[in-house]
């Protein structure tokens, strides 16, 4: 499961750094309905959706969830959204609990000016709405929306600095039981310019790539050999749709593992087919991550099993030595050689009496010069593997 998604906030308390907004939107549950609407606005990652989830969980409400991307005309919001604005929950018993759905609008930059009637009858469900209508956007201020500004109340999400983002990449660590250094975290923090759901992405897949347990890792290898062999010799079949649920293993590396092996199992026609199914599993995980749409994990799963499969049109004989995927070992060399570099800067920064930032910035100067100095190593403290890294 997604760490994203298995973090996401269950109440007020979990939403951090935006104490403004939370402010905002407790005022806007307790005064409704003098105003219909809200539009929770601000960067991507920045938790508007989860700040809803969070609200719906504090205030014991239903949520009906809906993309502005799938409204596209007027006669698709009435049979959605106008007939469920107008019932109560199906967890109240009475039809005076005001409090009890909540209708999230999110990612509303989907709607254009060229959709028939989508913006007028979005405005015209507020007016109707006999419940609290939230809309999320990333830009608010487009001229599309000038009308829609005016039916509801803005409460705007500031982008997280990294300290924010930092503290919550240490409180997941501790809750997953990962261990990892804290210049690494402090890393994807800041590489994340603000983006919680981002971080939390390359948390995940780092601590995936980086943590080592040899009886465990050698299961999980010689199951998705398994699979990938049920996958890539056989027809596709009803079991063909199960295979990814009896792995340990998340979809994302199942992703990297197919892209690995494909081109050793599959040649010409084969080969466009699959990797054709396996682009449309990465659209679909794409729509998942963007828009929080979970319904199309179905999708994901069954072109990356079936779809996958169907690029032949017969079974395959023979061994194939399948291959683990080379992008995980890449990735971790590449954050192994960031974390000596910045050590290496810090102590050069701290024996020059210059800057970090600058150190870093020279080092590949500086490195060239005291790489044949060994008494200047010496005097750096350098451990051994450090020298290697300043030699190699």
């Amino acid at each position: 499961m997604l760490f994203c998604e298995k973090h996401r906030p269950e109440c007020f308390a979990d939403i951090k750094g935006q104490d403004m907004a939370v402010a905002k939107i407790k005022d806007f549950m307790a005064n409704f309905p003098a105003e219909k609407a809200i539009i929770l606005y601000g960067p991507t990652g920045s938790g508007k959706t989860s700040l809803v989830y969070a609200l719906a969980q504090e205030s014991k409400s239903e949520i009906l969830e809906l993309n502005a991307s799938d409204l596209r005309n007027k006669e698709e919001i009435d049979k959605i959204v106008k007939g469920a604005s107008q019932q109560a929950s199906l967890f109240s018993p009475s039809f005076n609990i005001k409090s009890k759905k909540i209708i999230l609008v999110d990612e509303v930059d989907g709607l254009t000016t060229d959709d028939r009637g989508g913006l007028p009858e979005l405005i015209k469900l507020i007016e109707d709405s006999s419940f609290p209508i939230i809309i999320t956007a990333n830009d608010v201020w487009d001229r599309k929306f000038s009308d829609l500004r005016k039916k509801a109340d803005l409460i705007e999400l500031k982008e997280l600095n990294y300290l924010t983002i930092l503290d919550i990449l240490k409180s997941i660590c501790q809750k997953e039981n990962c261990i990892l250094p804290e210049d690494l975290l402090k890393n994807i923090a800041i590489k994340s310019k603000g983006d919680v759901r981002a971080a939390l992405n390359d948390l995940q897949t780092i601590n995936q790539e980086t943590t080592i347990d040899g009886i465990d890792e050698r299961d999980k290898e010689e199951k998705i050999f398994n699979v990938l062999k049920n996958v890539f010799k056989n027809l596709p079949n009803t079991e063909t749709l199960f295979l990814y649920e009896k792995l340990n293993m998340p979809l994302d590396e199942v992703f990297l593992w197919l892209e690995e092996n494909l081109p050793l199992e599959y040649k010409g026609k084969e080969l466009y087919l699959a990797f054709n199914a396996l682009s449309k599993a990465d659209v679909f995980r794409g729509r998942i991550y963007r828009q929080q749409h979970w319904r199309f994990l179905i999708y994901q799963n069954f072109l990356l099993s079936a779809g996958v499969a169907s690029a032949k049109t017969k079974p395959k004989s023979g061994f194939t030595s399948y291959q683990k995927p080379s992008r995980i070992l890449k990735i971790w060399m590449i954050n192994q050689k960031n974390l000596q570099k910045k050590a290496i800067s810090e102590k050069i920064a701290g024996f020059l009496h210059i800057s970090k930032r600058r150190a870093k910035q020279d080092f590949p100067i500086l490195k060239a010069i005291i790489k044949d100095k060994p008494e200047t190593l010496r005097k750096l403290g350098l451990e051994a593997e450090e020298i290697e890294f300043i030699r190699s």
